[in-house]
């Protein structure tokens, strides 16, 4: 079962107890030397009950955020380069996507921890996000060319059988089989980062979806999907802009540049409200909201961008709430940052502490080693 949804907290008392929360790490084996192991993504599962992380050298990983021992964990293998980006299937807890620079996309199972489908997606693979209803996966290759991957599953959640590396995951008793299958790429005209869908669920009066489109031009592109036409243009940022997340509320859109800013957007009339930048500079690779949409973090992978911590935002007046202490030196960075889905939990990665530093990098949980949120 899903961790019941804590009560909201007022900006005023967020510091209070947001800081009484101890903070867990997680220590994978696998990791060697300092830098290798970097964690450069971290997905939560729709229940919050799972978290993934893709890392530099390859490794994938399942971990229970309840028990950090790697013994109750579950490594994933499969990719022959880096894991670029994780993100699980939004209406099925245990479906896992992953992309890598090895040029695939790979489903997992993550209860049976079988790679159901492996996906050639004809290039460098680095963005990867889900539809709402799970039903269309958008890929982004370094080449800058969209790629959808249409998504079939059985009406109900199961735990899928071991399977052969297919583009089907078998379903028990004989029941239909989820399906995989790349369609039409789409070159972009402009470097195209990071995309995420909109909240909108397709209906036969609404079918289309909304994607958005982050680009190097510091603009970003509201495309209708299937068609890929041009909606909208957001004019967001003086350099590019490299990350986005809308609020689980749909009322903001945020936008992390390497400009050191992230701007929020309101998604009724497409007017930036407000900006915010943490006091740590660099450029924004990552943007998460917690559950109630009422505040938000940034990630950066910069040198010197981990040693002061994780500043977080109250996004109704963008003043600075809190600082969580990553306890990084001073050459450190956070590539990666990911709120629960239903509580005030807050994951993040943290980079080795530059040239020769005293170990790799991890993930860390706030909250998970207890407190009251």
């Amino acid at each position: 079962m899903a961790p019941p949804r804590r009560n909201l907290l007022a900006k005023e008392r967020f510091a209070f107890a947001f800081g009484s929360l101890k903070t867990q790490s997680y220590h994978d084996p696998i990791s060697r030397t300092p830098g290798s192991h970097t964690i450069r993504t971290i997905a939560w599962n729709p229940t919050g009950q799972l978290i993934a992380t893709g890392s530099a050298d390859r490794t994938l990983r399942i971990w229970n955020p309840e028990r950090a021992q790697v013994k109750y964990s579950t490594d994933l293998r499969g990719h022959t380069a880096g894991i670029e980006k994780v993100v699980f299937n939004p209406v099925r807890d245990a479906e896992l996507a992953s992309c890598s620079t090895d040029g695939t996309v790979r489903l997992w199972d993550v209860r049976s921890k079988t790679c159901v489908s492996r996906l050639d997606v004809g290039g460098e693979a680095f963005t990867l996000s889900w539809s709402a209803d799970g039903n269309v996966m958008m890929v982004g290759r370094k080449d800058d060319t969209l790629i959808p991957i249409s998504v079939e599953s059985p009406s109900t959640p199961t735990i899928l059988a071991d399977a052969p590396v297919t583009t089907q995951s078998p379903k028990p008793n004989g029941g239909a089989p989820s399906t995989y299958k790349v369609l039409e790429s789409h070159p972009q005209p402009i470097q195209t980062n990071a995309t995420t869908f909109s909240h909108h669920i397709s209906t036969p009066t609404a079918p289309d979806l909304q994607l958005f489109a982050t680009t190097g031009d510091g603009t970003v592109k509201i495309l209708s999907y299937p068609s890929f036409d041009v909606l909208h243009t957001l004019h967001a940022h003086t350099s590019a802009c490299l990350s986005i997340a809308l609020a689980p509320t749909g009322r903001y859109l945020a936008i992390g540049g390497s400009d050191a800013l992230v701007s929020l957007w309101d998604t009724t009339d497409w007017i930036c409200r407000r900006t915010v930048a943490s006091n740590n500079g660099g450029a924004v690779r990552g943007v998460s909201w917690s559950f109630d949409g009422r505040f938000i973090c940034g990630a950066c992978d910069e040198v010197g961008c981990g040693g002061n911590g994780i500043e977080i935002f109250h996004a109704e007046t963008g003043e600075s709430v809190y600082t969580v202490p990553t306890g990084g030196g001073i050459n450190s960075g956070i590539p990666t940052v990911a709120w629960h889905p239903s509580r005030y939990w807050l994951a993040y990665s943290t980079t080795a502490d530059g040239p020769g530093g005293g170990g790799a990098g991890g993930l860390k949980i706030v909250g998970a080693a207890g407190g009251s949120l």
